[in-house]
């Protein structure tokens, strides 16, 4: 892995123009490397950080792909991280052309990762220097804890998305409430006084320790000083967001930050050490959060602008025809099943073409009329600007479910299959279920991250229980036994798991397709309890 040769440093610097003039805006420094398809199996699992703590699943899954890689040989174009300054990959047969594309695209990414809301807790760190930080402390403490810290790892990693995103993004929508305690006051007055309980020697160090920084950058000497606080201690952030928040009850603490406060074991001082482990896991899904929900967005977004800005590039002469090709392997729409790169490029493309022709107002939205609608064009020139909005605003299931209507579906002839079994072939069939844009829009939204509510709550003989909130949507049942092992681990007690399932059906005397006028049987829900004690998993029905 290398750094670009000046050449191509030189197309990108010239794309970062052309983007800007066309609105962009994003910030001037950026780092982009060269990578072997071997340097990007040993990166996936890291997720394209390279600083990401060590962890032994990461391991296998480059032994893993190497040998699919084997089988199938793939060759990805490139990759980019949200980091500052953004970080991107590029793979090292590509010719000057397609960068020129892929270097657009990549700049789509990072305009959306520094522009859209829902990464604004990303935007005051950079992630790259923090998880290496991240990375020598689990390396120091594998040192000294051996296995029990992978223990720790596995146990964290399996509950990961039951972080707080919301509750961590809620600060921010305050502009009134919240703002006035700084991270500075707070290390100062609480974090180092209150939680850490220092000497009035290592107070004084950290005094000096500012004050040298900000002698030394007048303008970003506080900066960079909160930067190695968050270094030297990865649970500051969470409890600096806990306290300007002013949360006081435990409904907004998610699973993590419930263990760390009211475990018994976790607050042993010999098992101290396991809460700085959480915090690490904790911060680094949280860091993940926006990029899994906004994936039909950001590459909509990405794919939109390197199509746009390619075709305006004069550098691109002569290889018309081999964009297209490439274009058309990336962004087209699939018959049957979900490619995020087309549908988000062409909902964004949709949507600017309406805001142009004044289509985004309740004048329109009235009209009934097929014909009238058709016609409709106030010409006010407003669609650059109204996706820029959408680009800064919206996550996946507000894109999908504001802006997929019929007029969509019906433009991109979108369809939602369905599935039936040839007896005589004994084959299973696609057809087409609906062309109604409300089931496409659920096919689409049944597709996004979307994970579990769990409520928290210790009953009095001091068993967790853990109370999922029920909302059409069953957990995945391989996962619950390996979950509720680790929680009961890091609770130090029996734990339990209420949520619903599906009441087993009668048996089944034929398979019978759904167009054969056979009413689909309606599904009936069921509440059980699931109990992990002493490693032991049972289940029971609740009345």
């Amino acid at each position: 892995m290398e750094l670009i040769s000046q050449h191509a440093k030189r197309i990108m610097e010239g794309c970062k123009e052309r983007a800007r003039d066309a609105g962009l805006h994003f910030q001037n420094e950026s780092l982009e490397y060269i990578v072997t398809n071997r340097d990007m199996l040993e990166l996936s699992p890291k997720v394209m950080i390279p600083t990401l703590y060590d962890y032994w699943v990461q391991d296998v899954e480059v032994l893993k792909e190497s040998g699919r890689y084997e089988l199938y040989p793939s060759n990805p174009y490139e990759t980019v991280i949200n980091t500052r300054p953004a970080i991107s990959f590029y793979n090292d047969n590509n010719p000057d052309w397609l960068n020129v594309m892929i270097f657009y695209h990549v700049i789509g990414h990072i305009d959306f990762f520094q522009n859209n809301l829902f990464f604004r807790h990303t935007w005051d760190y950079d992630f790259a220097s923090r998880a290496l930080s991240d990375k020598r402390l689990i390396a120091k403490l594998r040192s000294e804890k051996g296995r029990w810290l992978d223990y720790v790892i596995e146990f964290s990693r399996a509950i990961d998305n039951l972080v707080g995103y919301f509750t961590l993004l809620s600060p921010y929508a305050r502009e009134d409430e919240g703002r006035k305690l700084s991270r500075l006051d707070f290390f100062f007055d609480t974090f180092l006084q209150n939680e850490k309980k220092v000497s009035t020697v290592e107070y004084i160090k950290e005094l000096e320790k500012y004050n040298a920084l900000i002698r030394k950058h007048p303008e970003e000497g506080e900066f960079l000083f909160i930067e190695d606080v968050k270094s030297r201690y990865s649970e500051f952030e969470s409890r600096y967001q806990k306290k300007k928040s002013g949360e006081k009850s435990t409904e907004r603490l998610d699973i993590f930050q419930f263990l760390m406060e009211h475990s018994e074991f976790l607050n042993r001082e010999e098992n101290q050490w396991m809460l700085t482990v959480m915090e690490v896991v904790r911060s680094t899904s949280m860091y993940f959060q926006p990029q899994i929900r906004t994936k039909i967005l950001n590459e909509g977004w990405a794919s939109y602008w390197h199509e746009t800005l390619f075709l305006q590039d004069d550098r691109i002469r002569g290889h018309e025809v081999d964009f297209a090709i490439v274009n058309a392997k990336v962004t087209s729409m699939p018959r049957v099943g979900l490619n995020p790169y087309a549908l988000g490029m062409r909902l964004f493309s949709y949507l600017e073409d309406k805001a142009n022709k004044g289509r985004i107002s309740m004048d329109f939205m009235m009209l009934k009329d097929k014909e009238s609608r058709q016609k409709f064009d106030t010409n006010i020139e407003k669609g650059r600007d109204f996706i820029f909005s959408v680009r800064e605003n919206f996550a996946d299931s507000m894109f999908v479910n504001t802006f997929i209507d019929q007029d969509f579906v019906d433009l991109h002839k979108l369809f939602v299959a369905g599935k039936r079994l040839n007896k005589e072939r004994m084959a299973w069939q696609y057809y087409v279920k609906s062309r109604k844009a409300r089931d496409y829009k659920e096919m689409v939204l049944e597709s996004l991250y979307h994970p579990p509510s769990i409520q928290m709550q210790v009953l009095a003989d001091n068993t967790l229980q853990l109370n999922h909130v029920f909302e059409g949507k069953p957990l995945v049942q391989d996962y619950i036994k390996g979950a509720l092992l680790g929680i009961e681990y890091l609770w130090g007690g029996q734990v339990y798991l209420d949520t619903s399932e599906v009441v087993p059906p009668g048996p089944l005397s034929q398979l019978e397709g759904p167009d054969e006028g056979h009413a689909q049987p309606e599904i009936a829900w069921q509440r059980v309890r699931y109990r992990m004690q002493d490693r032991k998993l049972s289940r029971k029905t609740l009345e």
